[in-house]
């Protein structure tokens, strides 16, 4: 913490001395309170360039907790299974979470922004979530250059938030959960932050954007070597290949009550390092749920909530070698109703070395009615259904399922109080599983988590 204190001195001390500085005036930048709801992307606006400016945001989140989980397992008498059982969870407050934005407005139509966690289910202490350069003109380079086509064109630069599909807009980024009408995010929630560039052009409706990344959570410039050549993997990958990011669609209001918004996106990597599902550093909103106690001679694990296993009440298809995603997302709002859909079809190889593909789809929708003053009261359902292979091997697909119903007030915009009701199952999940050769009883058997929580944050 003392080290951001630092930096923001720093950077006021830098600018003191200019004339033109100023604090919070910054161009084609989304809010970051409850009028950033239902903007998707990037947007264009009209403010005027008046110099170097500085913009510093914050997120506070905080959530009430009272969830049990429960599975089929019965009790267990033989070592290592004996006095296994499902943690018991009481009723209390998570760590709070928080972030911090550092912006700053360059030149006309250029400005950076840097992303931090404060605090993180994953990370108690402060790190970096990523940083990029956004471009709306190139006046910086020659006054008018390109302005025509500049008038419609964004390209960002940077470790940031990748757009692949819709739905990341409408999750919760760890403190960051204003936007998010619900508790938890996607079951199988695409979110990663890798270093690449993106560039859009909007026009009358028209929604289009082309992105490259280096597919590495975590830079670096070490050598990628395989491992031991086996019957599973007999030619592992020595390099990484980039992502390639598109998207596509169409977004119009069409009048003062009705807009919608229809979009694909694409994501595909040939050689994998990371996985588009798992890269969340942040973690899971539902904290310990369907974990383990720990016993004498069962494996430690997955024995508790720790910073190891921060990904609790999500599913990450596991995807080995190459992967491909497809995400379709129909928006409709009229009125006060709003709807989310959400289609995503995963495919992947399972092990590095091999391309036996493997299918996981996902399935998503959610009903929100906002009402009240200026929209600031809310009810809204979701249902989650993602259906799919751990492995090409299995005998049937498994299937994890959500439903969750959501109640919000916006005491100010920046300020918004929710309570959630959630129920998730598990099916044809295996009531065993291979644990260091060790034939050990599958959390997920049979299993079920629910309850309630209730989540305050704060944005701006």
């Amino acid at each position: 913490m003392k080290k951001i204190y630092l930096l923001f001195i720093a950077l006021a001390s830098t600018f003191a001395a200019n004339a033109q500085l100023s604090f919070g005036h910054i161009q084609n930048q989304v809010p970051r309170d409850q009028r950033a709801i239902n903007v998707f992307d990037v947007r264009k606006d009209t403010t005027a360039y008046k110099g170097i400016s500085v913009d510093i945001g914050g997120a506070f989140a905080l959530q009430f907790q009272a969830i049990n989980s429960f599975n089929h397992q019965g009790d267990f008498t033989g070592t290592p299974n004996a006095g296994y059982r499902l943690n018991n969870l009481t009723n209390d407050f998570n760590l709070p979470n928080a972030n911090m934005t550092i912006g700053a407005q360059l030149a006309d139509g250029v400005r950076v922004n840097l992303d931090l966690y404060l605090a993180s289910r994953h990370h108690h202490e402060t790190w970096v979530q990523g940083g990029y350069l956004q471009i709306d003109k190139l006046d910086f380079i020659k006054k008018g250059l390109l302005e025509d086509v500049m008038k419609y064109t964004t390209i960002k630069i940077g470790q940031m938030e990748n757009n692949y599909g819709d739905a990341h807009f409408r999750r919760s980024n760890n403190a960051y959960t204003i936007t998010n009408p619900f508790i938890g995010n996607n079951i199988m929630d695409a979110f990663t932050t890798e270093m690449g560039a993106e560039i859009y052009y909007n026009r009358s409706g028209f929604v289009s954007m082309i992105g490259v990344t280096n597919s590495k959570l975590n830079q670096n410039v070490q050598e990628v070597i395989p491992g031991p050549t086996t019957v599973t993997t007999p030619d592992q990958n020595t390099t990484v290949s980039p992502t390639i990011l598109a998207k596509l669609g169409w977004d119009k209001q069409i009048d003062s009550d009705l807009r919608i918004r229809l979009t694909g996106s694409y994501y595909h990597t040939a050689n994998s390092s990371g996985n588009l599902y798992s890269s969340d550093r942040a973690g899971s909103r539902f904290y310990s749920v369907m974990t383990h106690a720990g016993t004498i001679g069962y494996p430690s694990s997955n024995i508790l909530d720790s910073e190891s296993n921060k990904d609790t009440g999500r599913f990450n298809p596991g995807f080995g070698n190459w992967a491909t995603s497809y995400m379709i997302n129909p928006f409709v709002k009229y009125k006060g109703f709003e709807f989310f859909g959400t289609l995503e079809f995963a495919s992947g190889g399972d092990y590095k070395g091999t391309d036996a593909t493997r299918n996981v789809n996902q399935y998503v929708g959610d009903l929100v009615y906002r009402f009240g003053s200026h929209e600031n009261l809310y009810v809204g359902a979701k249902y989650n259904l993602v259906d799919g292979k751990l492995r090409n091997s299995d005998a049937e697909a498994v299937q994890v399922n959500r439903f969750e119903a959501a109640a919000g007030w916006f005491m100010t915009k920046n300020i918004l109080a929710k309570l959630s009701y959630v129920q998730q199952n598990y099916k044809n999940y295996q009531q065993f599983g291979n644990v260091g050769g060790v034939s050990m009883p599958n959390d997920f058997y049979g299993g079920k988590f629910e309850g309630l929580m209730f989540e305050a944050t704060i944005s701006f």
